[in-house]
């Protein structure tokens, strides 16, 4: 049984205004919000389009039991923006965290869509789950500062 999808830690909504669902998720008592920094840390970088994955505005709100995220991309091709396109707004992918990115995509046996790694082999991996999970599922491993 595969143990990579255990540990929620986040929730990505894909948004087309960011500060309005920001302000809408703050006026019914979620937050604080906090902008993640650029994305440009990823050295190891396998999207469609780098460009349009630098160009992503991302809020986090770390909730007790889980992060909340929202995602606004450019206007730019991405899974993202075609998300948008072609299904509104809503739950983008469930990201769950492991101990190691690229141990736990080794495991998956999941095809892989979207990949990217720090330095440190820190970082993410989206699978190619939502036409027959209903969700991309995305397992990520945390860049702890000094490793």
């Amino acid at each position: 049984m595969n143990q990579i999808f255990e540990k929620l830690h986040h929730i990505c909504l894909v948004v087309n205004d960011i500060d309005k669902t920001q302000a809408y998720y703050e006026s019914i008592g979620i937050g604080p919000w906090i902008a993640y920094p650029p994305l440009a840390e990823y050295e190891e970088l396998n999207v469609p389009n780098p460009v349009a994955f630098n160009k992503m505005q991302y809020r986090i709100c770390n909730l007790p039991n889980f992060q909340l995220q929202l995602c606004q991309p450019s206007e730019d091709a991405s899974p993202q923006r075609e998300f948008l396109k072609t299904k509104g707004e809503g739950v983008f992918h469930l990201g769950f965290e492991v101990a190691d990115a690229d141990a736990a995509q080794a495991a998956s046996g999941i095809p892989v869509k979207m990949s990217g790694r720090r330095s440190n082999r820190t970082g993410f991996t989206y699978y190619d789950t939502a036409e027959d999970g209903g969700v991309t599922l995305l397992t990520r491993s945390t860049n702890r500062p000094g490793t």
